[in-house]
């Protein structure tokens, strides 16, 4: 797995525990053992087999290898919030899991925890330090939706940019995904430069999962700059993958989506 470079500084306080409790299940600190105990507090057989028929099993591209247990995700971002206070070694032991849930509460758990008025910048420069550092454990679509914009993202947002465009040109699908996902943080800042640059650099990217982020990003630009987004489309609608096409021009009139999906090289 290639490294991309990171930066990161010391931790300069420690996290404090609380409390947590989930139905029947109760503890005194944040753990990692502890979070994967809840998960399976409230683990089903019925969940496992709706998750089983979302997620796409046995395809490289789509985390083959994960370990679903059956928990909702809905309580799994329950249990993030309650766990919020987790220590950042704790984080990534559960980064390691081979559980897909206990994954998500990780990078869930980053993502509330970078977004509290209450965390420092030292701990939000070591949280998308850490996104960076296990990108090999953030290894499917929802992981690095979770992560992406919320921690990777706030964190460049007032800061160089650079990995981005090393993670655009990443050979690992993921890699790509984060650094287009990412710039929905600028985006919402109202700062589409890197956003478009981007979308230039995965317009020809050969995988659907990238076709559809790249796609949702114009979307989103396209609601506070559509010119900007019309400009990208005049130079690749012709040729850049229809689903994309499709994404991107989702609130554009009907006879304006009919042109642009009708534009052939």
């Amino acid at each position: 797995m290639r490294t991309v470079p990171y930066g990161t500084v010391g931790l300069t306080g420690a996290v404090r525990c609380r409390s947590f409790s989930l139905g029947n299940f109760s503890m005194t600190e944040p753990t990692d053992e502890a979070f994967i105990a809840a998960l399976w507090a409230n683990q089903s057989d019925a969940e496992l087999e709706k998750i089983a028929r979302y997620f796409k099993s046995g395809d490289s591209d789509y985390g083959a290898g994960d370990r679903f247990i059956g928990v909702r995700m809905g309580t799994v971002f329950e249990l993030a919030r309650q766990f919020v206070a987790m220590p950042l070694e704790a984080i990534e032991t559960l980064l390691e899991s081979d559980i897909h849930e206990a994954r998500a509460g990780a990078v869930s758990i980053m993502a509330k925890q970078y977004g509290l008025k209450t965390t420092t910048d030292a701990r939000r420069s070591e949280l998308a330090a850490l996104y960076l550092r296990r990108h090999d454990r953030i290894n499917n679509w929802d992981l690095v939706d979770l992560g992406a914009h919320q921690v990777l993202g706030a964190w460049l947002r007032d800061r160089e940019r650079s990995v981005l465009y090393t993670l655009a040109r990443s050979d690992n699908l993921w890699e790509r995904r984060s650094a287009m996902f990412a710039t929905m943080a600028f985006i919402k800042a109202r700062q589409f430069d890197d956003a478009m640059a981007i979308a230039d650099i995965l317009v020809t990217d050969p995988h659907d999962l990238i076709h559809k982020v790249v796609g949702g990003m114009l979307r989103t630009v396209a609601m506070h700059d559509k010119p900007r987004v019309e400009a990208f489309l005049a130079r690749h609608a012709a040729t850049m993958p229809r689903v994309m096409l499709r994404y991107a021009i989702e609130h554009f009139a009907p006879e304006e989506r009919a042109d642009w999906m009708g534009r052939k090289a």
